[in-house]
């Protein structure tokens, strides 16, 4: 069964969420939030297997919680999907660098949001289907100076390629056309060299690809 929080100030909101995903044979909602200072304490206590945190909320805004969440070594299991209302830029690339697992907007389809759900908890990565590679290639032109590679040293060649294509923008679907593997092999050179590099999920590795400087800006090919 997958757990879930619901952090968000309106009611009628949590309300519609909550009727949704109650619904489902594998997910329950474990509890809410109002504001952000109240999803902490919720998650510290319930330790839900997702969170699904609105931006803009009192006391403390989504992606300030997002943060605490993901910096704290005791929640490392629980993954945040950050929701709001408008699809902007600079929202997506703040929920990534906050460490969240995956964005939407709050009128994706529900079948979208079930699915997001279920994707982050397996270690996948989730943006709204609005959110293009554009975004990436940005997100990439606005990241910090390329950090230290010296993380990169344990992984193999193969690992390196793999996490270049992540980088990209790419699916396991189309990293293995690309290499000529299958999905399942491309999704264990994923798995591994998100283990090898504590990567939280599929969002973070996309940012260790940028900073590490193993991918630059317009490499979308």
């Amino acid at each position: 069964m997958i757990r879930v929080l619901l952090a968000d100030d309106q009611s009628l909101v949590r309300a519609g969420f909550r009727a949704l995903l109650d619904a489902q044979p594998d997910i329950e909602v474990a509890g809410e939030a109002a504001d952000g200072e109240e999803a902490l304490r919720r998650v510290r206590e319930l330790r839900p297997d997702v969170v699904l945190m609105d931006i803009r909320m009192p006391l403390l805004d989504g992606l300030g919680a997002t943060r605490r969440i993901t910096s704290d070594p005791a929640l490392a299991d629980v993954k945040v999907v950050v929701l709001t209302t408008f699809e902007v830029d600079e929202y997506v690339f703040e929920a990534i660098r906050a460490g969240a697992s995956g964005f939407l907007v709050k009128d994706t389809e529900p079948d979208e949001l079930l699915r997001a759900v279920r994707a982050v908890v397996e270690g996948d990565a989730l943006l709204s289907p609005g959110v293009t590679r554009r975004l990436i290639a940005e997100f990439a032109a606005r990241s910090k100076q390329p950090a230290a590679a010296d993380a990169l040293a344990r992984l193999t060649e193969r690992e390196r390629e793999v996490m270049a294509l992540v980088g990209i923008g790419l699916s396991n679907e189309e990293i293995a056309r690309r290499l000529v593997v299958s999905p399942l092999t491309a999704k264990t050179h994923v798995s591994r060299t998100m283990v090898k590099l504590g990567a939280r999920d599929r969002a973070q590795l996309v940012v260790l690809a940028y900073e590490s400087g193993l991918v630059r800006p317009g490499w979308l090919g």
